[in-house]
């Protein structure tokens, strides 16, 4: 009998992989490993993760609060207000994510000529823009 997931992965693989995803989705400093398939080879490793966790709870809390204002009934001006403070947050957030990606990420893969990773800041800033 085979050891490999229905996804065609031995468990192992499968395992990391997750533990990869798991750590990227809550943004758990790690090292990148070519032989897991990750795209670039930085390490992300920022100084500001906590807070930028923080600000992001914060956001969603906010977020869930206008929701309900909207539930409730209330004045529309009201809620666009409490819109844009969300934005406002959400925005202040991606400047952190941006200042510590610039300081540690990009320095890094600048510094071992990683142009991939340069091309990849350059697309999600497009994104980040619109």
């Amino acid at each position: 009998m085979s050891n490999e997931h229905a996804h065609g992965a031995a468990p192992e693989v499968a395992q990391a992989a997750h533990d990869h995803a798991y750590m990227h989705a809550h943004g758990i400093p790690h090292e990148h490993d070519h032989e897991h398939g990750c795209e670039h080879g930085h390490t992300h490793s920022h100084e500001h993760t906590r807070a930028v966790l923080n600000r992001l709870s914060r956001a969603i809390g906010h977020l869930q609060s206008v929701r309900n204002m909207v539930e409730e009934g209330r004045d529309c001006s009201e809620v666009l207000v409490q819109i844009a403070a969300v934005r406002s947050a959400i925005d202040n957030t991606g400047k952190l994510i941006l200042q510590d990606h610039l300081k540690h990420c990009i320095m890094d893969a600048a510094a071992e000529g990683d142009q991939k990773a340069i091309d990849d800041l350059c697309n999600a800033i497009d994104k980040y823009m619109k």
